[in-house]
């Protein structure tokens, strides 16, 4: 399409959406918009101030039109362009689709009938102008390098001048695709419901009119099956409401998962991911490799990653301007590097922060691609994937911009009965992992409290010694500012109902996210500390560690002033945990910073299976001397 179509077709689309969601929730986008001020990027755009500034002078050019001619799904270009008036608060965003247009679109979502063509999704990222061209303001030239992920539709970019709050449209630039925008990508692995059982779930955009999707694969060097995969999506429909239901959808996508059965406890398997379309041909991924799980009560060298709110962040700077999610590189980065020396990541809650805005959803799943295309990455859910009112949500918030769960509970894999309750358990050799949803209720009578009493119940101490709760917010301990600041050091009704389903089933360490930072107590009841013990702990069981590890790359949070004598470590840094089960009665903790992956807390277990049989407070029935 010639350029001057296409600029009057962007300047139709970015305006007339913006004007509709302003319009379909009565004023509500005003408070939303406010409310998320500092939160999600994309949201700092006052796109409902929109002016059309188009200048003859002005021209924007991406120096490649297509990508990916080496089977890639990224790639950095080269975006050039002039402005005859520069500013300091010139900016370049990326729009994908580049275009939409009411021959295409259908509105399904009580949009004005005079508002057409339009836009259906927000900028998925943006630069400022001078961002690495220090004399644009004088010069009125510059050029930017953005890196493009596969994201299955086209892209263009668009200069505007005025800043994000007056954002007027100066030039759009010539459209950018992928070579096979419907490509196979971005595995992400998981446990399945039985320990000899592995899960891969891919994003894709063939649906299953168009191929069968698969995965090939087998023991490193054996001859490979084929397991056929499900498919799934989710429509604009399915979100609770904007901006995920307005200006922050985008299509995304088909979600497929194939079970991998019968695996050979630690052997390394290959894998690729497949279609077969409706011709016969195929379409191939580029090849992966996993090593199965541990036998359940397997007595192995067993390592375990966890982290909580991380976000994601853009390598070429893109969307970085409020230094939202800065250490989210430094931890995947590190961990990328450390591949080889960990069996299994859990990520508790606050994947990518997209605040409903689904173009981040891929952004965030090709970051983490690495390491959930090697290792399981289990996750669970946070109150910025679930949280929105009259959603079914503990917690009547709007911190998921409308997807109310949906499509984390799409796009990634749990073994749990109904995905849309978020809570589950995992055997991995000698650990017994108990996940819990904190963004459902969980308190005593609650189907996810019997839950997690069962899941506590079941654990064979014998065989998997290491009990181990997560859950995304605090239902324990933490110094975080805002929680001290309520008397509660937790959330409301937090461990009221659990602390004695922890003590009675003895559960060895608690993980939280949520508060941006580390924190660790000691051996914990009732607010007590049970045992004087800081670095090792031996001898009877008497009391859970809670740990708070929600410091995964999003922006930090205080820890209050106050000094509590049940806080042995605090950092307020990035970082993640280790643990290491050496075998069935020591255990190695260690905290992490992601900016050097270096230790800088950690303790030890050593523990003998009498010592979790005996009895200490509340951890055995009562008695009489009648008994």
């Amino acid at each position: 399409m010639e350029s001057s179509k296409i600029i009057s077709v962007l300047v139709c689309c970015m305006l007339c959406i913006y004007v509709v969601e302003a319009n379909n929730v009565n004023g509500d986008f005003y408070t939303n918009h406010q409310e998320m001020m500092g939160v999600q990027p994309l949201s700092k755009i006052f796109m409902h101030e929109f002016k059309l500034g188009i200048h003859a002078e002005a021209s924007i050019k991406a120096t490649t039109r297509l990508l990916g001619l080496k089977g890639e799904s990224s790639q950095w270009i080269n975006v050039k362009f002039k402005h005859p008036h520069p500013s300091a608060d010139d900016w370049i965003a990326v729009f994908s689709p580049a275009i939409f247009n009411a021959s295409t679109y259908v509105p399904t979502m009580g949009v004005p009938a005079f508002l057409s063509p339009l836009l259906v999704s927000a900028p998925i990222k943006y630069q400022f102008a001078n961002h690495s061209t220090p004399d644009y303001v004088n010069t009125g030239s510059g050029s930017l390098k953005f890196r493009l992920i596969n994201q299955r539709y086209d892209f263009a970019f668009g200069l505007f001048s005025g800043g994000l709050s007056k954002p007027k449209l100066i030039a759009t630039s010539n459209k950018i695709s992928f070579a096979n925008p419907k490509a196979p990508l971005y595995p992400r692995l998981a446990l399945g419901k039985s320990w000899d059982e592995m899960t891969v779930t891919w994003t894709s955009d063939y649906d299953i009119n168009e191929a069968v999707p698969f995965v090939q694969w087998g023991l490193q060097g054996d001859d490979q099956v084929r397991s056929p995969a499900g498919t799934l999506t989710f429509t604009q429909t399915s979100m609770c409401g904007p901006p995920a239901r307005t200006v922050g959808w985008r299509e995304p996508g088909f979600f497929h998962t194939s079970f991998l059965k019968n695996l050979w406890p630690n052997l390394k398997y290959t894998y690729k991911l497949g279609h077969r379309l409706m011709d016969g041909t195929y379409v191939w991924s580029k090849n992966y490799s996993f090593t199965a799980p541990p036998y359940p009560g397997q007595n192995s060298l067993q390592r375990v990653i966890i982290f909580g709110d991380t976000g994601k962040a853009e390598r070429d700077g893109s969307n970085e301007y409020q230094n939202y999610q800065p250490g989210s590189l430094n931890t995947t980065d590190t961990l990328t590097r450390d591949l080889g020396n960990y069996d299994i990541v859990f990520h508790i809650g606050d994947l990518p922060y997209a605040n409903g805005f689904l173009s981040q959803w891929d952004q965030f799943t090709e970051m983490i691609e690495p390491i959930a295309s090697a290792v399981p990455y289990m996750v669970a859910s946070g109150n910025h994937e679930r949280d929105w009112p009259n959603s079914g949500s503990f917690y009547n918030t709007a911190d998921s911009g409308g997807e109310c769960g949906v499509p984390a509970e799409t796009m990634f894999y749990v073994p749990a009965e109904n995905r849309a309750n978020y809570w589950y358990s995992v055997d991995y050799g000698m650990f017994r992992f108990c996940i819990g949803d904190s963004e459902h209720d969980w308190r005593e009578g609650t189907e996810q409290y019997k839950f997690i009493e069962k899941c506590f119940a079941t654990t064979d101490r014998q065989k998997q010694p290491w009990l181990i709760f997560a859950t995304h917010r605090v239902l324990g301990y933490s110094s975080d500012e805002w929680y001290a600041r309520q008397g509660s050091f937790e959330e409301p009704m937090g461990r009221s109902s659990l602390q004695k389903l922890w003590q009675k089933y003895r559960v060895d360490i608690a993980y939280y996210g949520h508060v941006h930072s580390y924190e660790r107590t000691c051996l914990m009841y009732e607010n007590i500390c049970v045992s004087p013990a800081t670095s090792h702990f031996s001898g009877l069981w008497n009391g859970t560690i809670h740990v708070v590890v929600g410091g995964g790359g999003s922006h930090l949070a205080s820890f209050s002033t106050l000094k509590t004598k049940w806080s042995l470590y605090q950092d307020y840094d990035f970082g993640f945990v280790k643990m290491t089960a050496y075998n069935h009665t020591s255990l190695l903790f260690e905290y992490k910073k992601s900016s050097d992956g270096n230790v800088y807390d950690s303790f030890t277990i050593t523990r003998e299976y009498m010592d979790v049989l005996a009895c200490t407070i509340d951890s055995c029935a009562a008695t009489t001397l009648a008994a």
